[in-house]
């Protein structure tokens, strides 16, 4: 509403086109951010998409000064756990549990809470403190039998802890929890009980493929057998003896006929220079003649 009607159309389209596309092309979405921002940087909704933007191409940096400046113009704490996740992908988890230890967390309602706590095992994993990551995940959120949006992404959380652990069994039951819960396929739960099943999935259309590349095989090379059996090799030999026989006879006719031309070609020139002696005796007698 702080926008002309025409730039906000503009400014509101883009947003829109962030929202679209982050999740299948991010780098589209970075590049509709960054108009969104040249044409509206004073707006906090503005700044919190090209902060969104930023993060999911790994740009935390800037995903971090454009979370930061969105919250000082609305004075919210709902972007704090996104916050500290940028700590963490620029190499600062010990940045990232001194925000979870905080008092902006006890602003956050539930959803965002376990954000936090998701954000704060994941900087005691880069710590290599896996023991306390699983600690930290143990709630009464992980506990609760009901479904929530963020049930799936903390089940799954504490089975990867625990498979990291060596706790192999425990993070089996987990991950089948996960896929319980995981209605959306926000994660891939699925596969990774698989893997620890040791279950293999093959694909049927590529075995399909190669199957009916093996009966076209077995035609062709039918269809050649009977070609094979069709025509015995004295009769190729034959044939070419036959070849052989018509290409001498060619050859005989074309030396006949070159000798007749030269003959009639020879006779020619004898007639030819018959006329001349004749014309030269002719010549002769006039001029005797005439002296």
């Amino acid at each position: 509403m702080s926008l002309p009607k025409g730039l906000a159309e503009d400014v509101s389209k883009n947003l829109v086109m962030v929202a679209r596309l982050i999740d299948e092309d991010p780098e589209a979405a970075y590049a509709y951010s960054k108009i969104a921002l040249r044409l509206a940087s004073r707006v906090a909704a503005v700044r919190e998409a090209a902060g969104f933007a930023a993060y999911a191409n790994q740009k935390y940096s800037e995903a971090l000064a454009e979370f930061r400046a969105a919250r000082r113009m609305t004075g919210s704490v709902d972007l704090w756990p996104v916050m500290a996740d940028c700590e963490r992908g620029l190499g600062r988890p010990e940045k990232a549990l001194e925000m979870a230890g905080a008092a902006e967390v006890h602003k956050l309602d539930k959803a965002g809470q376990v954000e936090m706590r998701l954000v704060a095992a994941g900087a005691r994993r880069d710590m290599d403190q896996l023991d306390a990551a699983i600690v930290t995940l143990q709630s009464p959120e992980l506990a609760s039998n009901s479904v929530q949006p963020w049930t799936a992404r903390l089940r799954y959380a504490y089975a990867d802890a625990l498979l990291a652990a060596g706790r192999e069994g425990e993070a089996r039951e987990w991950f089948a929890k996960a896929v319980e819960s995981d209605k959306d396929g926000s994660t891939d739960a699925s596969d990774r009980l698989a893997e620890i099943d040791g279950v293999e999935f093959v694909d049927a259309f590529v075995e399909d493929d190669e199957d009916d590349s093996d009966t076209v095989t077995d035609a062709e090379a039918e269809v050649e057998a009977e070609v094979d059996d069709e025509v015995e090799p004295q009769d190729d030999v034959s044939v070419v003896d036959e070849l052989d026989d018509e290409d001498d006879d060619i050859e005989d006719d074309d030396e006949d006929e070159d000798d007749g031309v030269e003959a009639a070609a020879e006779s020619k020139e004898d007639d030819v220079k018959e006329d001349v002696v004749k014309d030269d005796v002719l010549l002769k007698e006039d001029d005797d003649d005439k002296n």
